[in-house]
């Protein structure tokens, strides 16, 4: 489950060792997360990270392929996850330390920053390979948060994005050695801090309101 801690403004919440998958147990954890980033005052920022070979591998579809009759609710709140991350009245950094896949993928994109270890570990969108097509709402965050040509092929081809081909991408913002991923991250969070804040939030709903509205969808979100 994630858990969140603070260095100094940072707020560092850690998705876990694992896959990190986003079983409803851990988007409810996440969430609880997010509540305490959000109530907090002050300069503040939120590094998201993990620990060991995955920063995040997506949706839990053994979850989901058990629970089919949850299939709609479950895409709602992954969308709203993805939402509130888009619109965090903080600035957000993500710190790609491992393989960052799918909806892991598209959750790193819904922060305002993005780490990669430089030498290993791929970014990647694989629902052309996988046969499952994006979601209006998440295809509307990636190419909200991609120049036009980078979503196009990482929609479409399903390629994996090593550290570097990603930061000439525009993917990341910035590729390190894989002890300096969360440190740098925590760099860049921390040097925004002072911008957390009702303006913020709403400068993020106004630049990003097509997106989130495709993400607030609840009618039918998944076309």
């Amino acid at each position: 489950m994630p858990t969140l801690d603070r260095q100094d403004n940072v707020f560092v919440l850690d998705l876990g060792d694992g896959e990190n998958r986003f079983h409803p147990d851990w988007i409810a954890s996440a969430n609880a997360a997010l509540d305490e980033v959000e109530k907090a005052e002050g300069p503040r920022a939120l590094v998201t990270a993990a620990t060991g070979k995955f920063y995040s591998n997506g949706l839990e579809l053994d979850w989901l392929f058990a629970n089919s009759d949850q299939h709609v609710d479950y895409v709602i709140s992954v969308h709203e996850l993805f939402a509130r991350v888009l619109s965090l009245p903080v600035i957000s950094v993500a710190a790609l330390q491992g393989h960052t896949f799918a909806a892991g993928a598209m959750f790193s994109l819904a922060h305002d920053f993005r780490v990669m270890r430089a030498d290993r570990g791929y970014w990647c969108l694989p629902e052309a390979e996988i046969n499952i097509p994006f979601t209006p709402g998440m295809s509307a965050l990636i190419q909200a948060r991609l120049a036009p040509q980078t979503a196009h092929e990482a929609m479409v081809t399903a390629r994996r994005f090593g550290g570097h081909d990603a930061a000439t991408a525009g993917i990341v913002d910035r590729t390190v050695d894989e002890d300096a991923v969360r440190s740098a991250a925590i760099e860049i969070a921390q040097a925004q801090a002072s911008k957390a804040g009702d303006t913020l939030g709403t400068i993020k709903a106004r630049m990003y309101a097509p997106a989130l509205a495709a993400l607030h969808e609840k009618g039918n979100p998944l076309g």
